[in-house]
């Protein structure tokens, strides 16, 4: 899974036509629990919406959904645009209005909070190392 974030990742990056400005990116690390009845029918809806919006969206530079261990209800969304227009423009693509409609029902509480990168520039290096690394990586 991690392979494929990091290809996903550095493909995004490679296909945006203007340079990143690291720092008026956007990033919100999404909270989000989901009733436990409807868990898997979430994660259906959750998965698909954050591939479409990485294949289809060249300012979405990451979505990366992840399920608490503790607690599979638990879900987190590391979630960066390119821009704040970039996210505007996301949320009101015909893949996540689906997403957010049709999960109404499945989320007990979410929050979303706008995160602010201690130091952007190192962006830049988690970035280029990922490019780096994502070399390195045997193929599956």
């Amino acid at each position: 899974m991690l392979f494929a974030l990091v290809l996903s990742i550095t493909a995004v990056a490679q296909e945006v036509a203007t340079p990143v400005n690291y720092k008026t990116m956007i990033v919100r690390l999404a909270e989000i629990e989901v009733y436990p009845e409807h868990l898997q029918e979430y994660l259906k809806f959750a998965n698909e919406v954050d591939r479409l919006s990485v294949e289809r969206e060249p300012g979405v530079v990451c979505l990366f959904p992840m399920q608490s261990a503790e607690d599979s209800t638990q879900i987190r969304i590391l979630e960066i645009y390119a821009s704040e227009e970039a996210y505007q423009s996301h949320i009101k693509t015909e893949h996540f209005l689906k997403y957010k409609q049709g999960t109404l029902h499945m989320v007990k509480s979410l929050k979303l909070p706008t995160m602010k990168p201690l130091d952007p520039e190192t962006m830049k290096l988690i970035f280029n190392k990922m490019t780096t690394a994502s070399s390195a990586l045997p193929t599956e």
